[in-house]
């Protein structure tokens, strides 16, 4: 009430002075303070705002400022390059410009391999095969550039999926260009220019004939479709120039299928398929080799003098060893048949396991070759080692010793059996097709090792041909067992008119119950002057089966006789 007093006075001082008086100074009395209604406002005086509270509220909005100064800073000075270079990159777009794969022809510039507009998606070519299985695991396929759902290609190559196309992909694939594109606010294309061109993949042109493959592919698949082998594998080798002329398998996939990747149905039933199309038979396929080692098991008996080529061998029908475990009982050894006394020559042309039981492992009076010679020659022509033909690069294969059978056998000791089995081609012995085949060019060509090669001219100039330390009468000797085969031997079939072919056939039973064999064609033409040798592997047929890799052979060189008359001469 004082305060309210001394208020007053001075409010009246004020007045009579002539001084101004506020609004908010005057007071009403305090008897009327009951009456005022205080809900809307009657009778309150409104206090200034605290000199503390104006205080942190300006130290507030300087931070905000600070904060806000900062940020600028650091968007226009510390980091304005930087966004900058994000502003533009909102309205310039780089796109991929997809470099054409190189086109692939055979050696006398057949397409199996092109490119194709595609009217879907214009960023990139379609890749097309030439229609037939036959090239399917030569060629191999592609899976094109792949981009996620905003349209982005997070892939930008072809995917060489295997064959030529894999392995000389670095080549075929070429370069891809930069295309810079300008977009306004909508995302509108406003102009493109294309800052660095594609360079297209180089064209690659194959030792291969596509016409001679195409045939030599329909005979080995008539084979299996009719007489119920589980797939089969042909090859054919120029022997001076080292270019394959022909290689397939069978059964075989689509290309064009597999680089669509549309139907489902039909890739899906390829991966199912027990016969394995996918697999490579000529040269990720290993086989045991049965007969058609022979020659060059006379090759070695000969070079190490184990047995002079005229001398006579008795085959009546096996020979029998002291059983090494039981001294009460003999171990035999069997031949397909009795051939009676036989020479070298004819033992290669009636194919005598007798004659080469004796000659690899000796038996009584007549000296053998022994494990380690046999092994010593067998790597001489190749086998055990993989055969390095671009694309066609082979698996090593087996060539079994004593130290072989101690790894695989829980230590158990070489016997002379295992070298007579060895020396037959059976036992532990695996080759590749393509290892037989160089095998067979190698003696076609008395010990000249070609150079193999899948590119045209591709050992044109090359003179690092390796040559093989064996003299030429030995080869001499063995050719002419070969011939013999064909004009009197197991592969008669062979003998046709307009080719003369040499050649060694050879068949190994397999499965623990022996009741299938895997079928062999191996050999040269023309013999006289040899030019090409080639090579046939029926694969996983009924052991009672009377038709084999020979059929196949001989339905091929009709054709060729007919068709292609001139490299049969």
């Amino acid at each position: 009430m004082f305060r309210l007093l001394s208020k007053q006075r001075r409010i009246s001082r004020r007045i009579s002075q002539g001084r101004e008086v506020f609004p908010d100074e005057i007071f009403l009395d305090s008897k009327n303070l009951s009456e005022l209604d205080t809900q809307q406002f009657e009778g309150r005086i409104e206090r200034p705002i605290p000199t503390g509270t104006l205080f942190f509220l300006a130290i507030f909005f300087a931070l905000i400022g600070v904060a806000y100064t900062a940020r600028a800073y650091q968007l226009q000075v510390s980091q304005g390059a930087t966004y900058l270079a994000k502003s533009e990159n909102n309205r310039l777009r780089k796109t991929t410009v997809f470099a054409e794969r190189g086109a692939i022809t055979d050696r006398n510039g057949t397409a199996l391999a092109w490119n194709v507009s595609n009217p879907n998606n214009t960023d990139f070519a379609l890749r097309q095969y030439v229609d037939s299985q036959a090239f399917s695991h030569l060629l191999g396929y592609v899976k094109y550039p792949s981009k996620d759902t905003s349209g982005y290609y997070y892939s930008k190559r072809y995917d060489a999926k295997g064959g030529v196309e894999a392995y000389y992909d670095d080549l075929l694939s070429g370069e891809n260009g930069v295309k810079l594109s300008e977009t306004n606010a909508m995302g509108k294309v406003q102009s493109e220019n294309t800052i660095r061109p594609p360079q297209a993949g180089l064209p690659l042109a194959l030792s291969i004939d596509a016409d001679i493959q195409k045939h030599m592919y329909e005979a080995v698949k008539s084979l299996v479709e009719t007489a119920n082998y589980k797939g089969g594998a042909a090859g054919l080798l120029d022997v001076k120039t080292g270019e394959i002329i022909a290689v397939t398998n069978y059964p075989s996939f689509s290309s064009n299928v597999l680089t669509e990747g549309k139907d489902s149905k039909q890739i899906n039933a390829l991966f199912k398929d027990p016969d394995n199309p996918f697999l490579d038979r000529f040269v990720d396929g290993l086989y045991a080799p049965g007969s058609t080692v022979k020659p060059f098991l006379a090759i070695a008996a000969l070079q190490e003098k184990i047995i002079e080529p005229s001398k006579q061998i008795l085959s009546t029908g096996s020979i029998s060893l002291q059983n090494i475990y039981d001294s009460t009982q003999q171990t035999v050894f069997r031949d397909w048949r009795a051939h009676g006394w036989t020479d070298m020559r004819t033992a290669i042309a009636v194919s005598s396991d007798v004659y080469f039981y004796e000659v690899g492992g000796g038996y009584k009076e007549q000296k053998g070759l022994g494990i380690t010679n046999i092994e010593k020659y067998m790597r001489l022509f190749g086998f055990g080692e993989s055969v390095q033909a671009g694309s066609l690069t082979s698996k090593n294969g087996v060539v079994p010793n004593p130290e072989w059978k101690r790894e695989n056998f829980d230590d158990e000791v070489w016997t002379i059996g295992d070298t007579y089995h060895t020396a037959i081609g059976q036992y532990g012995t695996l080759v590749a097709p393509i290892q037989l085949l160089v095998g067979v060019a190698t003696i076609a060509n008395d010990g000249v090792v070609p150079n193999v090669t899948l590119l045209k001219d591709g050992t044109a100039g090359n003179n690092t041909f390796k040559h093989l330390d064996v003299s030429p009468e030995t080869f001499r000797v063995v050719k002419e067992g070969m011939r013999m085969t064909v004009t009197m031997g197991t592969s008669m079939i062979l003998n046709i008119p307009g080719i003369e072919v040499a050649g060694k056939s050879g068949s190994a039973e397999i499965g623990a119950q022996k009741k299938f064999t895997n079928s062999w064609f191996s050999g040269y033409f023309p013999y006289k002057s040899p030019r090409y040798a080639f090579v046939f592997v029926m694969e996983k047929g009924p052991v009672t089966n009377t038709v084999g890799a020979t059929t196949a052979a001989s339905q091929f060189f009709k054709w060729l006789v007919e068709k292609r008359p001139e490299m049969t001469l």
